[in-house]
């Protein structure tokens, strides 16, 4: 089998995610996050709808990663980001940091919301 190493270039990779954090850049983010291939910062959530929609011109997808469990997102952050020619892909956040990292490896215009996971009460 052969193998090959990934590049990512200058890209920011989501290198990994535990019990409420993000590990982007060898940065810990608690809480939800929002991470493109050149930042990676605290996100409002679902609710938080100018914070995606600032990168409009800049990607094509956003993955919305709903934490431990996929779930819809909120009809109108969908018709939100849709009517601005942004795609959403929702899925839960594990499937969401691994689809972000093979894409951005591609090279292609996408970012990430992510929920975090674990955080049972």
């Amino acid at each position: 089998m052969r193998l090959t190493e990934i590049s990512y270039g200058t890209a920011k990779p989501i290198e990994g995610y535990g019990p409420g954090f993000f590990r982007v850049g060898g940065h810990v983010l608690r809480g939800a996050c929002l991470i493109t291939p050149w930042d990676a910062g605290l996100w409002g959530g679902l609710e938080d709808t100018a914070t995606p929609l600032s990168l409009v011109d800049q990607i094509d997808v956003l993955f919305v990663g709903m934490g431990d469990e996929i779930a819809h997102v909120p009809r109108a952050f969908r018709q939100t980001m849709e009517a601005a020619g942004i795609g959403v892909e929702v899925m839960n956040s594990p499937a969401a940091c691994r689809t972000y990292n093979v894409l951005l490896s591609e090279g292609r215009r996408i970012a990430a919301a992510l929920l975090p996971v674990g955080e049972k009460g």
